[in-house]
């Protein structure tokens, strides 16, 4: 006699309390069966006794899950600031602690007619779409060096119906915006120290591209090269905004002012750890 849907979640979760993170194993047993199914949360509270079809299928995507792949790359989706996102290996899973950096070009848009913003390191397009989804008055333009993370962006960008008003540019840094100015320059780079690899999450460590991760062996390294270089593509009075790494205010504050920033001060993430850099241009 096959099981039923709420004999195989029981089993699931019993399975995953094993597994990398046993504090969520009863959501991502949920979460694995319903997009194996194709349905929503609100469908299986009413068919808990129906049969689970397909046990072997539905058995592979567990053992991914217990293999330590992240749950967002087998479901191929995840949310971000309230927004559907399409993610897949080799781009990085956006974070909720990068809707901070949101937040604060957010807040300093709200003072522009026509707010002009430049998102440096795109990824899954998180960033670019959220802001450009928020301000329908703003003019976005977003690069990275992958091909596969424009691709993905574009992806994110059409599914959340702004395609059409972000600007998609492939290449280094700022070399595609060359004579380019805007009012918000946002970046979240790399800025893991590879000193801190062994000490990563494994679903992170071995399943996440590295060259979204790392910056050489203190963080620094892209910061390094973005902080000056942006300044030269701010208009007078722009903020650039940087999503920062574990105990880096000290060298960032650093590294902005002898840049030639002013108004340098960081904003905390709810567990009061900066997260955010924000500075202006002499």
């Amino acid at each position: 006699m096959a099981m039923t849907l709420r004999e195989l979640l029981r089993r699931w979760e019993e399975a995953l309390v094993q597994g990398p993170h046993p504090e969520r194993a009863r959501r991502d047993a949920e979460t694995l069966l319903l997009h194996a199914m194709g349905k929503t949360r609100a469908w299986l509270l009413g068919h808990y006794a129906d049969e689970a079809a397909d046990e072997a299928g539905l058995a592979t995507l567990l053992l991914r899950r217990l293999r330590g792949e992240p749950i967002q790359y087998i479901t191929g989706q995840t949310e971000f600031y309230g927004l559907p996102f399409r993610v897949a290996p080799g781009v990085l899973i956006p974070r909720p602690e990068t809707e901070h950096l949101v937040e604060e070009a957010l807040r300093l848009a709200a003072n522009l007619p026509t707010p002009n913003i430049l998102d440096i390191g795109t990824g899954s397009g998180a960033i670019s779409v959220a802001l450009a989804h928020a301000l329908p008055q703003a003019s976005v333009t977003t690069v990275d060096i992958s091909p596969d993370a424009i691709a993905m962006a574009r992806e994110n960008a059409a599914l959340n119906g702004v395609e059409d008003r972000i600007r998609f540019l492939e290449g280094d840094l700022l070399g595609p915006v060359a004579g380019m100015r805007f009012e918000l320059v946002l970046s979240n780079p790399p800025y893991v120290p590879l000193e801190d690899l062994a000490t990563l999450a494994a679903e992170v460590r071995e399943h996440e591209p590295h060259s979204a991760l790392f910056a050489g062996r203190d963080g620094l390294e892209i910061y390094r090269r973005l902080i000056p270089a942006a300044r030269e593509h701010l208009v007078a009075g722009g903020w650039l905004l940087l999503e920062i790494g574990y105990g880096q205010q000290p060298a960032l504050h650093s590294l902005l002012e002898v840049s030639g920033y002013a108004q340098i001060h960081f904003l905390p993430d709810y567990q009061g750890i900066p997260r955010v850099a924000c500075a202006q241009p002499n």
